[in-house]
């Protein structure tokens, strides 16, 4: 049996760290070593207790977890799950803290009882186990975009959880403005996706939007397909329209990463790139093989994901570099 993983919770409220302490305590293989009431106490549990991830408040008294996350992601690289408000401040927060490198960000309870955990309690335990072992880095410095494309017609997905927030920034902060068509599902939390998109859109070169039923696919733009009720799939290409479809949660998902690969690989076969971005392989794996088995490129995180990632296709295989991943991508969209 693998070790446990070690969790050290952080938030000034004795009674948040109790309640928090006590759901996590339920999470088989998840042991709480300690939990501290700010940044001061928490630098030296770090130090001592030596914990696999940690939980921390966004909105605390003295240095605000903000601040002490950019200190960590700086300093000590690890992974670090959030809680913020369900406010559009705490939107905006989480949104924040997930650029600056968190694992993922939850609403706190709207009432302080071991109930409300309850209801997330699934989520929580998926993402410290994943979390665990995860490589964390603080937030690149800006890049800037890349020539204009001579696009080649090729289409890319992407597929990501919370966790690749900070990789996105990096990623379309490179995109020229006439990049490749580009749609996006990404696993984040319930109402974080129109803030997300306001803080990317204030960032990029391209334009990005929220995907909605029957818009037309066009070079230029970024897809961001929100949590909720639907699928988002690809209708027909060259000249492609999104769809949304009302269907059920794919490994506990929706919209999910593998029907989006699905259908690009069926609308578009060889002209397709799909691209993994840290996703835990429960929603992903079979669309990358819808993928493979149209001929499309897909690039996933290498075996090592210190290595950065591999793009594949059919038999053949080459690693990619983090740092070399918008040049791979934007060359295999160039004429």
């Amino acid at each position: 049996m693998a070790a446990a993983t070690k969790v050290l919770v952080v938030d000034d409220s004795l009674t948040m760290r109790a309640l928090l302490s006590g759901a996590l305590e339920r999470i088989p293989n998840v042991v709480v070593v300690g939990s501290a009431d700010g940044a001061d106490e928490a630098r030296q549990m770090v130090e001592n207790l030596r914990p696999d991830v940690m939980t921390l408040d966004v909105e605390m008294p003295g240095m605000s977890g903000l601040e002490y996350l950019a200190e960590i992601m700086e300093k000590r690289p690890m992974p670090v799950i959030m809680f913020s408000t369900r406010t559009e401040a705490g939107a905006e927060a989480s949104i924040e803290a997930l650029r600056l490198g968190a694992i993922d960000c939850f609403p706190k309870p709207k009432v302080a009882v071991a109930a409300e955990f309850d209801k997330i309690l699934a989520k929580l335990g998926k993402r410290i186990k994943a979390a665990k072992g995860a490589a964390v880095r603080a937030a690149a410095a800006k890049a800037p975009p890349a020539p204009p494309l001579d696009w080649n017609g090729r289409l890319v997905a992407i597929g990501a959880e919370a966790s690749s927030t900070q990789a996105m920034f990096d990623l379309f902060g490179t995109f020229p403005a006439n990049c490749p068509p580009t749609i996006v599902v990404q696993h984040l939390g319930n109402g974080l996706a129109a803030t997300l998109i306001d803080k990317l859109g204030a960032e990029i070169a391209p334009r990005i939007v929220l995907a909605e039923d029957g818009m037309a696919i066009e070079q230029g733009t970024i897809y961001l397909a929100a949590p909720g009720d639907t699928h988002v799939v690809v209708d027909g290409w060259p000249n492609g329209k999104l769809r949304l479809l009302p269907r059920d949660p794919v490994a506990g998902e929706r919209p999910s990463i593998s029907i989006l690969f699905a259908s690009v690989a069926k609308a578009c076969g060889t002209e397709a790139i799909g691209l993994v971005l840290g996703a835990d392989g429960e929603d992903g794996d079979a669309g990358v093989r819808a993928l493979q088995g149209g001929g499309s490129y897909s690039i996933i995180p290498a075996e090592n994901r210190a290595d950065g990632f591999t793009l594949q296709r059919k038999l053949a295989s080459q690693p990619v570099p983090a740092d070399q991943l918008s040049k791979s991508i934007l060359k295999l969209c160039q004429r």
